[in-house]
């Protein structure tokens, strides 16, 4: 598979990445699926189109075409999970956000995951290395916004309905706090809900290239995906994916995030 990495640089001290936000699925993996609709029913529907303003204020983007069912771009390679205790989903999935089986045979086993980390996870992570020393080369500090979205309403994640803004530190150690409540003070004056490291803490992406005392801070942003189209109760494959709404209700609340990423890396007050 190839142009499954699409980067766009820019030279402002942002790097915004989309690890799910890919649907492609290789012949040979697919075959092994047991639903095609099912393996991409969780990627992050849109969201490099909603954040396409990013690049008008000279940002860099990074994101796969590759769907999260093929590699998770956002997971630990080890296989460790990210939130211990909770259901989650693996490097190499085996089921849906709500537990539904991928593979109605054998999962993929030790020697696929590894090939499937070599050609996909790998060169996305030297990608955001390659871009995060490109930038600081340049300035001072840089963000790296990792830009997620998920359904409203998944039981076997968690517990009613998720607020629209989920902002991820991992407790404050991927970003200063000076960023991390910018941030959270423009999701609070939106008018809609919001949690600082609550259900989300942040993936692989912001624990492991975030690192304020270099001058590398990283924060996710998941959003509750109903703020910017329509969300059916219980997805399937004659009305989802939903289409981008017109006019996006998360849009003008992510236009100032985004302005105060770049303010913070510029040191402007």
């Amino acid at each position: 598979m190839t142009g499954w990495l699409q980067i766009t640089r820019g030279d402002a001290p942002l790097i915004v990445c989309f690890p799910h936000g890919g649907t492609a699925i290789p012949e040979d993996i697919e075959a092994l699926l047991a639903s095609p609709w099912l393996a991409r029913k969780d990627a992050d529907w849109h969201i490099a189109d909603l954040y396409a303003f990013v690049r008008d204020r000279g940002a860099t983007t990074i994101g796969t075409a590759v769907s999260r069912s093929v590699i998770d771009c956002n997971r630990d390679p080890s296989g460790a999970s990210l939130y211990p205790g909770q259901a989650t989903t693996g490097l190499c999935p085996v089921e849906t956000f709500d537990g539904e089986p991928l593979y109605p045979d054998e999962p993929p086993d030790e020697a696929e995951i590894a090939r499937r980390r070599e050609f996909w996870f790998d060169p996305y992570h030297a990608a955001i290395r390659a871009e995060i020393a490109r930038l600081r080369a340049a300035h001072e500090r840089i963000v790296l916004y990792d830009a997620h979205s998920i359904r409203s309403r998944i039981p076997r994640l968690f517990e009613g309905e998720l607020p629209q803004f989920n902002v991820g530190t991992n407790g404050g150690t991927t970003c200063t706090p000076e960023l991390r409540d910018a941030v959270a003070g423009i999701c609070a004056d939106s008018g809609m809900s919001h949690v600082v490291d609550g259900r989300f803490r942040g993936g692989w992406t912001t624990r492991h290239h975030g690192a304020p005392a270099s001058g590398i801070h990283a924060i996710q942003m998941e959003l509750a995906i109903r703020g910017y189209l329509e969300e059916p109760a219980s997805p399937s494959p004659e009305d989802w994916p939903a289409p981008l709404a017109p006019k996006p209700a998360v849009l003008p609340a992510l236009h100032r995030v985004i302005d105060a990423c770049l303010d913070f890396a510029k040191g402007t007050p």
